[in-house]
C-alpha cells in the first residue's frame, strides 16, 4: 500500500515535533509526513529529530493557521492537495486572572486554536469528501471537557473545539471521513514550561491582592506538582495519537492520561455541576495538603512502574 500524505501543523516543538519524527521514522512506512512550520527558521530542531526520514518520509513546510493564503499555498503545493489525514496541533496557551488579560491575547487564543483549525479542516474537508476517505485528528485537551482555575481562555478555546467538532463528525461519517480528539492531560513541554515561567515574572495589578495570591501562591505551586506527579511527554501523546490514527475504526474521543477520567467524569455524574464544582473547590482550598500527598504518591508510583518497564525491556521481554 502506498504511504498515507498526513499533515502536520505546529512542528516546531513539542508534540508537533514527535509525532512527526514518530510517523517518518514508522518501520513499515506507512506514512509520509508534512510536517509545518509558521516559522521555518526554527526548523532546526525538527530536522536534527527527523534525522534519516528527513526529506524522505518526512518534508518540512511553511504553514501559518492563522493565514488562508499560507494555509491554502501549503495544501496546493502538495500533489493533487492530496491529504489522507489532518493533525491539527498548533496551539497557544493563556493562563491568570482574567482581570489581567487583554481581549487582544484572548482573541489570539481564539484565533490560533480554535478558527486555525477550522481554517484547516475547512480546506482539505471538500477533498476528503470528494474521495470519501480521510482522518481529521484534532489535539484537544481534557479542559475541552473541564474547566480549569485560572484557565478560563484557553479552555474556552478547547471546549469550542469539542463542540465543533462532536457537531461536525455526525455528517463527516457519511462521507467515510473520521475525526478523532486527542485529550492530553498535563504535558511537559517547552510550550507549557515558557507559559509558567512568564506567569510567574507577570504584573497582577489590576486584580485584587487576594486573587493575585492564589494564583500565584496556590495554583502556580499546584500546577508545578500536578505536572512533576502526572505530566506525560510529547512522546507519549504521539505514541497514543499514532494508536488512534492506526485503528479500523479510529475513536472520536481519546484521553491520553487515565489518572484523569474519574475528574473528567464527574460533570456528567452530577448534571447541575455541584458535584464537580464542589469537589475542585474543596481540593484546591481545602485539601491542599492532602493533595500534594496524593501527587506525591502517584509520583513514586509512576517512577516504580518506569523502573519497571526499563528492567523487563533489559530481559528482553516487551
Amino acid at each position: 500500500m502506498a504511504p498515507k500524505t498526513v499533515l502536520i501543523t505546529g512542528c516546531s516543538s513539542g508534540i508537533g515535533l514527535a509525532l512527526a519524527v514518530k510517523l517518518a521514522q514508522d518501520k513499515q512506512r506507512r506514512f509520509k509526513v508534512i510536517a509545518t512550520l509558521r516559522n521555518t527558521a526554527k526548523k532546526e530542531k525538527l530536522e536534527a529529530a527527523a534525522g534519516v526520514a528527513l526529506n524522505r518520509t518526512l518534508e518540512i513546510k511553511e504553514l501559518d493557521v492563522c493565514d488562508e493564503r499560507s494555509i491554502r499555498g501549503c495544501i496546493n503545493s502538495l500533489p493533487n492537495r492530496h491529504v489522507d489525514i489532518l493533525v491539527n496541533n498548533a496551539g497557544v496557551g493563556l493562563i491568570g486572572p482574567i482581570e489581567c488579560q487583554s481581549i487582544e491575547a484572548m482573541k489570539a487564543v481564539m484565533e490560533t486554536n480554535f478558527f486555525g483549525m477550522v481554517r484547516m479542516i475547512k480546506e482539505v474537508l471538500p477533498d476528503m469528501k470528494k474521495r470519501r476517505s480521510g482522518h481529521i485528528v484534532v489535539i484537544s485537551s481534557v479542559m475541552g471537557l473541564q474547566g480549569i482555575m485560572f484557565n478560563d481562555i484557553y479552555a474556552a478555546s478547547k471546549f469550542a473545539i469539542e463542540g465543533f467538532c462532536e457537531s461536525l463528525v455526525v455528517q463527516t461519517l457519511k462521507f467515510n471521513v473520521f475525526i478523532s480528539l486527542i485529550e492530553p492531560g498535563p504535558v511537559v513541554t517547552e510550550f507549557e514550561t515558557k507559559i509558567y515561567e512568564e506567569a510567574e515574572k507577570a504584573d497582577y495589578s489590576q486584580t485584587d491582592a487576594e486573587t493575585a495570591e492564589i494564583f500565584t501562591k496556590i495554583y502556580l505551586k499546584n500546577s508545578k506538582a500536578i505536572f512533576s506527579s502526572l505530566g506525560q511527554s510529547p512522546e507519549d501523546i504521539a505514541e497514543h495519537t499514532l494508536k488512534v490514527i492506526g485503528a479500523a475504526k479510529p475513536p472520536f474521543r481519546h484521553q491520553t492520561n487515565a489518572i484523569y477520567t474519574p475528574m473528567t467524569a464527574l460533570k456528567h455524574a452530577d448534571p447541575t455541576g455541584a458535584l464537580m464544582t464542589d469537589s475542585f473547590y474543596k481540593l484546591v482550598f481545602k485539601y491542599d495538603a492532602l493533595l500534594h500527598v496524593s501527587l506525591k504518591a502517584i509520583r513514586l508510583l509512576r517512577w516504580q512502574a518506569h523502573k519497571v518497564r526499563q528492567g523487563a525491556r533489559l530481559l528482553g521481554f516487551r
